[in-house]
Formats: structure tokens, sequence, C-alpha cells
């Protein structure tokens, strides 16, 4: 079969993908809002979010075209950049913030028709809920592979053929096409910090007054800070986490691609091809079995929490063995050297990705004891809830940490035919990369069941504040449920995918190098070979990239420190925003009257205001931090301390991410099993010691800890993109 042929089915997948995600839109919103209350609460969480984004994007478009200026100034005046590259990174950045917006566009229309739906029973609910959350899931990956898929077609058709016979010219087009990841992982890490800053706000300042001090329910409408903590709900969970997995989505292909142009560029034209042609294949072919798997997903009514996680396993396992199957048949069809090994190594990244969402899932879910223990702990006061909270959440770094270690160790060998040496690195690398692609080849349901999380919380938070009878509220109640688990483990999940995409970035790094010195240097000979037909490890020796050398060693604890520093950045961002929220809940219910008898509305708009405005201007800083420290790094430490500052932010990042992650997790519904009922209830002493634990761990798991995958990702497209200046001007390394 022409693999030149096969490409096309790429493109033909990503319509399909935006095709299936406007027939779901379209479903959604032929359905009834229901009550005109639920329908008026709706409108002031669609107004909220919408106006929030409205200003972040304002703020993000100044950055990106600044950036993009600078990017046009190395490449058309200084000559040390590819001229292609402020293009891409425009356009990364539109498609990333495009498929948050639609994304959460969706989700606040779907949450009060999800409430209506659950008046009639639960499968209708988690229906409603799943298939709006598929929107998101669809736009990314289409919106993702069109814009890969486009970008191909363009450079291939503007880069000079003479330079193919090098292997050159596809080892340039992958290598720019991965400046538009910068673009996603820029745009993404904004909608991250920001929508984090703003949700955990407002639900913090909700929480602590409305919960802790007046005692009244969640989401009761007697709290001024109830639809700020519900618009947060969609621009931190649904738009944060799609610009988030886009970015991560398109990283694993586009490295893929590039390390495969790499190991293959002596084999010829034809092979060097089929290996970038190959992520692009698998990713597709996961776009159409993931549209099966979100087909096959419903439950039953009075379905307890196993159950309803049971009927979202359902839809993505059999997306997942169905990938399997394909991915041997895309290969085979391919021709592509030692596709079975290849082929084994995808495999391999779903296990991974299986395995830590299946270990998230058991320490953060209230039906299994990590986190009973945790609610248990609230019996002796807030203190505890703390302390337990912290020790599962650094226990439960070990099985994510060894997953990714054996996927690792098993990618690479299957990969090279269980062969060692410096000849076989590259390909090796390739076999990493590809295993990343195959974790986030059923991004299109896996993404469905994360969005599914915040869409069914603002069902619930409608139902309450419209006063629907109560067995709708147990429904919601349980679809809720149901979403703390999906979000922590999607979490999860996109911090796995994180630290092969990362790996696998780190190696595009090096190839990136090795372009730029083609640039500048042509006639530089490494281990008596030319320039581009040298192996990695040599070339890595031509820098001197080994632990004894200070530059790399003093990168390691840069990146490492980097990490903590940005994590301390936005944990306090959330503080301080956190503290103008309390003190306004404090201030309208002391001195408008008749709030807590229900006889006065609050002022909504105003707790909405002070979250939006804590956001844009805390989240700012820690942003531009990112991108900066690959380029200063570079400039002061060369090409080894740049190597050391991504090691140093992967190992520490990942770690500290799962750890984040999952105590935030395991402390929110430590909270929800004492309001099912447990050790005493809704009200007691332990309900309030979970609260504060809850309170606690906001932060941690939805600003904080999900930030960080997105931070050592776009560490690593920074400097890819910035090899260049590094190259042009380092002052020690």
């Amino acid at each position: 079969m022409d693999y030149n042929v096969l490409f096309w089915f790429v493109p033909a997948a990503s319509l399909l993908a935006l095709t299936f995600a406007w027939y779901f839109y379209r479903q959604m919103k032929k359905e009834s809002e229901g009550t005109e209350r639920m329908a008026y609460i709706a409108e002031a969480v669609r107004k909220g979010a919408m106006a929030y984004l409205k200003q972040q994007y304002k703020v993000v478009t100044i950055v990106f075209v600044s950036l993009a200026l600078i990017f046009a100034i190395m490449a058309y005046v200084f000559k040390i950049q590819n001229e292609w590259v402020p293009f891409a990174f425009l356009t990364g950045g539109l498609f990333s913030g495009l498929s948050g917006f639609l994304g959460m566009k969706t989700a606040t229309y779907a949450s009060a028709r999800t409430a209506n739906a659950a008046r009639s029973s639960m499968n209708s609910g988690l229906r409603m809920a799943f298939r709006s959350g598929a929107v998101m899931g669809l736009v990314v990956v289409g919106l993702g592979l069109l814009d890969i898929s486009v970008w191909y077609l363009i450079l291939d058709s503007f880069i000079p053929a003479d330079i193919n016979d090098t292997g050159m010219k596809l080892c340039i087009i992958t290598t720019t096409m991965l400046t538009f990841g910068m673009g996603a992982s820029t745009q993404a890490l904004f909608a991250r910090v920001g929508g984090g800053i703003y949700t955990k706000a407002a639900d913090v300042g909700a929480d602590l007054v409305g919960k802790t001090e007046y005692n009244i329910p969640e989401d009761d409408p007697r709290n001024p800070a109830t639809i700020a903590d519900n618009v947060g709900d969609n621009v931190g969970d649904v738009a944060g986490m799609g610009a988030d997995l886009y970015e991560s989505y398109c990283g694993s292909i586009l490295s893929s691609a590039a390390l495969g142009a790499a190991a293959f560029a002596a084999d010829g034209s034809a092979m060097q091809t089929k290996a970038v042609f190959a992520p692009m294949l698998i990713a597709a072919v996961g776009i159409v079995l993931s549209i099966i798997g979100i087909f096959s997903v419903r439950t039953k009514e009075n379905a307890d929490i196993k159950s309803l996680i049971g009927a979202l396993s359902r839809g993505t396992n059999l997306s997942s063995l169905l990938i399997v199957a394909a991915t041997f048949a895309i290969l085979y069809m391919l021709g592509i050297e030692n596709w079975v090994g290849l082929s084994l190594a995808v495999v391999v990244g779903l296990l991974v990705g299986i395995v830590i969402g299946r270990s998230t899932e058991y320490y953060t879910s209230q039906s299994y004891a990590p986190t009973r223990k945790v609610s248990e702990a609230g019996k002796t006061g807030p203190a505890t809830v703390i302390i337990s909270g912290m020790g599962l959440g650094m226990l439960s770094t070990a099985i994510p940490v060894l997953s990714v270690v054996v996927g690792i160790i098993l990618s690479y060998l299957l990969a090279t035919g269980f062969e060692l040496g410096a000849e076989h690195v590259s390909l090796g690398l390739y076999g990493i990369a590809i295993a990343s692609v195959g974790m986030l080849s059923t991004l299109g349901i896996t993404l469905a069941t994360d969005a599914y999380g915040p869409i069914a919380d603002n069902a619930g938070g409608n139902a309450e504040m419209s006063g629907l009878e109560p067995e709708v509220r147990r429904r919601t109640d349980a679809l809720d449920s149901l979403g703390n688990t999906t979000a922590a483990t999607g979490k999860g999940f996109a911090i796995g995918s994180a630290a092969l995409t990362a790996l696998a970035l780190l190696a595009s790094y090096i190839e990136e190098i090795r372009i730029a010195l083609e640039r500048t240097n042509p006639d530089v000979l490494i281990n008596g070979k030319p320039l581009m037909s040298a192996n990695i490890v040599d070339f890595m020796h031509y820098y001197d990239v080994t632990l004894m050398n200070p530059m790399v060693l003093c990168g390691i604890f840069v990146g490492a420190m980097m990490s903590f520093l940005f994590c301390g950045l936005t944990m306090n961002a959330v503080g301080r925003a956190a503290q103008k929220m309390v003190s306004e809940v404090r201030r309208q219910f002391s001195e408008i009257k008749g709030i807590l008898e229900g006889k006065t509305e609050p002022d909504y708009s105003r707790c909405v205001e002070i979250s939006t405005r804590g956001a844009q201007q805390e989240m700012i800083l820690p942003s531009l931090l990112a991108i900066a420290a690959p380029i200063i790094t570079g400039v002061v430490l060369g090409v080894p301390g740049v190597i050391g500052l991504l090691i140093g932010s992967l190992s520490s990042g990942f770690l500290l991410a799962v750890f984040l992650a999952n105590a935030g997790g395991a402390w929110d519904n430590a909270k929800k099993y004492v309001e099912e009922g447990n050790f005493g209830g809704k009200g007691s002493d332990t309900h309030k010691a979970t609260v504060v634990g809850d309170t606690v761990g906001d932060p941690c798991k939805d600003t904080s800890g999900p930030s960080l995958n997105i931070l050592i990702k776009l560490m690593s497209m920074v400097a890819i993109v910035m090899a260049g200046l590094t190259l042009a001007f380092n002052l020690i390394g």
C-alpha cells in the first residue's frame, strides 16, 4: 500500500472528530435547560466564564504577539531561527486556545441540561454529561491533528527537496513543527495557571466561610461565592484541561515524528517518511476508535460509584483494546523496520497509562481504603487530615514512577530489538516517543471522561441552587462523585503522559541542536563522521554532556528548583486571591441583610470580578518564568546546562505533580465520603475537619499540580525553539 495515500487518513480523521463534536454539541443544545431558575443560573455561570476568558485572551494575545516578534527578529534579522517558526508558534497557541474555548462553551450549556436530564434518570444524566464532555475530547484531537497535518503539507511543499538526500528535509520539517507545540504549551500554561487560580480562589472562599463558618451546604444560593465557584469549574477544569491535553497530544506526536526522522535519516527517504507518518496514523485511528468507545458508555438507574466507574471504563477499555490491534496493522502496512517491536512499544504506553490511571483511582477514590483513612483521620481534627493526606500523596508516587520507568525500559528495548549500544539510541528513543503516542492515542474518549467531571459538578450546583427535589440532587451527587474520581484519574494520566513526552522532547532538543549546528557550521566532524551521520551518543560527548560536567549538574539543580519555585508562586497566588474572596464573602454576610434567610440575593458578580482580577494578575509571573528559564540557562550555561535543566525539571516536576494531584484528590473525596453519612456526616466536627483538608488540597490538585506537567513540556519546547540562540550566545557552556 502507498504510505503517501495513507497520510490523507490523518486530516480525514481530524475532520471526522470535529464533525462528531459538532453532532454531540447540537444534540445537547436540543435538550431543555429545565426550569426558569435553572436557565437563569446557567446563564449567570456562562456569562462569568466567557467574561473571564475574554480577559485572559487579551493578556495572552499580548504575550504571543511579543514572542512572535522576537522569533521573527531571530529568523529574519539574525538568521538563527527557521523562518516558519513565528507562524507555527501562533497557530499552536490559536488552536490550543480554541480547544479550551469550545470545550468550555459546551460545558456551560451542558450543566443545566445534565441536571434536568437527571430529573428523569441517572442514565440520562450520565449520557448528557459524558457526551457533552466528548465534545471537548473530540475538539482537542480534531484540531490537534488538523494543525499537524496542514503544517506538514505546507512545509513539505515549501522546504527545498534538494536537501532530501542527506535526510535533512524531514528533520527540518519535524523540528519546525515542534514550534507550534511551544505555542500550544504557552497557551496551556496560561489557561491552567489562570483557570486554576480563579477556580480555587472562589472554591476556598465559598468553603471556608459558607461551609465552615456558617454551616450552609455546598452550592447553596445564599453563598455569594457560589456562582464564581461554578464559573471556576469551567475555566479551570474544562478550558484549562483542554488546552493542557491539547499540547500533550500534539507534543507526543510531534516529538515522535522528529525522532523518527532522526532515527531513520540514514536509511533513505522512504523509511524516514514512514517513521514520521506512523505516530500521526496511530493518532488518527485512535480518533475513530474513541468515537466507537463514546457510544458504548451507558449505565443503569440506581448505579453506585463502582458501577458508574465501570460504565466509563467500558468505553475507554474498548477503545484501548481496539487501538492495540489497529497499531499492529498500521505499522505492518507501512512496512516500517521492526514493526512488531514498535507496535509492542505502543502497547506498553497504553498499559502504563492504564496503570497510572488505576493507581490514581485507588489512592483518590472514596471506594478504597486510602481515602477512607483520610476521612477517618478527621475524627481527631483537621491537622491529622492534613498529615494523612500528605502521607498518602507521597506514597502514591511509587506506582506511577515505577510504571514509567518500566515503560521507558521496555519501549526502548522493544524498539531496538533488545540491542544496546550507541548506534541504537536514536531508534530506542523513537520507541519511547511512540509509547507516549500510544498512551494518548485514545485521548478523544479519555478527555471526555475528564471533561465530564466539571459538567456533573456544575449540574449538582444548579440542582442545589434551583431547589430541585432531593432525588435529583442524589443523582447529581453520584455523578459528581464519579467526576471527582475521573478528574483525578485524568490528572494522573496527563502527568504520566507528560513524563514520556518530555523525555521524547529532550531527545528532540538534541536533534534540534544538531540541525542548528549544521545550519551555522556544516563542516563540523564528530568522531570522524559528518554532523548528521554521527550517532546521538557521540554528539552528546561533543558537548561534554556528562554528570562530571558542572554545567550539567548546575542545570539539574536549577531544573529541580524550577518545579518548587513554580508551585510556590502558584500556591501563594491562590492564597492571596482566596483571602480577598473570604473577606468579600464575610462582608456580604455581615452587611447585606437577609442573605442567610434567603430573602436577599447575594452580589454574585462582585465575587466573579474578584476571582477574574486575581487570576489575571497572578498568572503572568509563573508563566513568563517558565519561558525565561530555558533561555537564560542556554545563554549562561550552554547546551549542557539546558539538558541538565530539562532533566532536573522532568524528574522533580513529575514526582511533585503526582504528589500534589493525588493528595488533593484524596482530601476532596475524603470530604465527600463523610458527606455521604460516614463518621458523623454533614455538619459534624469530622466533616468540618475534612472541609479544611479539601480546602488545602484545592490549589494542590487544581492549580499547582496539573500546571507542572505543562511546565516540564513548555521548558523543553522553549529550549528547542531557542536552540539557535543557545548556540549563538552562551557565556560558559
